[in-house]
């Protein structure tokens, strides 16, 4: 409604809202102003003028519209009694039913503010009370036009009455659907910021745990054997100084998904897979760590597949590197089906000592590899081998996608 106000009437429009009194109080100043230019207009210069009576009866209607919007139900009763007192009060003359003006506001202001069947039975009730008062004690005959309009304009004010209240109800609806819609698209919005979080954060653990521990190992090597064997402690740093250059490159690729479109150093190497995995297989064995590898992904692999199978590979060989102990042997068999991809890691536990093994439920290792798993409707299992020699990491990841 506020589009429609003139620019000029914006300000008075703004008061008047803010003090409903005061714009009730103009409203039935503005009826009893109607009803007097429609008693005296509507007579002709024969007829009296309206008495005392008239005006008493008016002033007393329009004033109870000042309390329409507190009171709407008592309004009405007490105009629509005061418009029969004058109906019935000049029986045998000439009723002057100008007065049901201020019923006409008052059963408008009800089915514009009551529920629709509460406001049609009182609508109904008022102008079939009106209707016949004005057919018995009114201008004769009974189907005087005077009578018939009385009844044509009580009706059309509970009609009109009734349109506004729904107008409002649609209008409220509208705005309720959009705060809603609003606030859904706000917690998508942060469901799919969380789920980024989450996938940058298991992109960042896989490149850093995976690296850093082979950095970790060349580095001991190098410190130990760096006075006896300067050549081999020199291979030893060689393999810490591409070890790291790997993980920089890994992570570079990985912050760069934070950066704005547009931005010109956004990295665009494409993300790590299966097609890379003779190079992952090559950098543990240089620490010591014998992996083999059995069977393939067959055809090219969806995008999403292909990167979950290889950080699920290399987050299994780096617990395997961390946990089987010295001498440990690892077996990575893939298995691809028609509808999926099997990848399982084994560990034979080592010849010696070996580190605390991960717990089945792991750390934030492999709850990102369940999570990354599961989040392309696939299936991860971590546990002890059957014979307590080892550990077994199986997953499944279909190839359609989540069903």
């Amino acid at each position: 409604m506020s589009s429609l106000t003139v620019p000029g009437m914006a300000r008075p429009h703004r008061w008047l809202r803010a003090h409903p009194v005061a714009a009730d109080a103009l409203l039935a100043l503005a009826v009893y102003a109607i009803v007097l230019i429609g008693s005296f207009a509507g007579r002709g210069r024969a007829a009296h003028a309206p008495g005392p009576w008239f005006l008493l009866l008016c002033a007393l209607a329009c004033g109870a519209l000042t309390a329409r919007r507190r009171y709407p139900r008592t309004v009405l009763g007490v105009t629509s009694a005061l418009t029969l007192a004058e109906i019935v009060a000049d029986r045998g003359g000439s009723p002057r039913t100008q007065i049901a003006t201020a019923v006409f506001v008052a059963l408008y202001t009800i089915a514009s503010r009551t529920e629709r069947a509460a406001a049609w039975r009182f609508a109904v009730a008022t102008v079939a009370v009106l209707t016949c008062a004005a057919m018995l004690f009114g201008v004769p005959p009974w189907y005087s036009p005077e009578n018939l309009g009385l009844f044509t304009w009580t009706a059309l004010a509970g009609a009109l009455g009734d349109a506004v209240r729904s107008r409002r109800a649609y209008v409220a609806a509208i705005e309720e659907r959009a705060v809603r819609a609003e606030r859904t698209r706000e917690e998508e919005a942060r469901r799919r910021v969380a789920e980024e979080r989450l996938r940058i954060a298991r992109e960042l653990h896989d490149v850093v745990a995976h690296h850093i521990a082979l950095v970790n190992v060349q580095a001991g090597v190098a410190s130990h054997i760096m006075d006896s064997r300067p050549d081999q402690a020199k291979q030893a740093l060689a393999h810490v100084r591409e070890a790291s250059r790997s993980a920089l490159s890994e992570l570079r690729a990985t912050v760069g998904l934070l950066r704005q479109y547009g931005d010109p150093e956004a990295p665009t190497e494409p993300a790590p897979g299966l097609g890379v995995l003779g190079r992952l297989v090559d950098g543990f064995a240089r620490v010591g760590l014998e992996v083999k590898v059995i069977g393939g992904p067959g055809e090219a692999l969806p995008a999403a597949v292909d990167l979950a199978a290889y950080r699920v590979v290399q987050e299994a060989l780096t617990n395997v590197h961390k946990h089987a102990g010295p001498g440990a042997r690892a077996e990575v068999t893939l298995a691809r089906g028609p509808d999926a991809l099997a990848v399982t890691v084994l560990d034979d536990g080592g010849g010696g000592p070996p580190a605390p093994s991960p717990s089945p439920e792991g750390g934030h290792g492999l709850l990102g590899m369940r999570e990354r798993v599961t989040a392309l409707g696939g299936t991860c299992a971590a546990a002890p081998r059957e014979d307590a020699q080892g550990f077994r990491v199986h997953a499944t990841l279909p190839l359609r996608g989540r069903p």
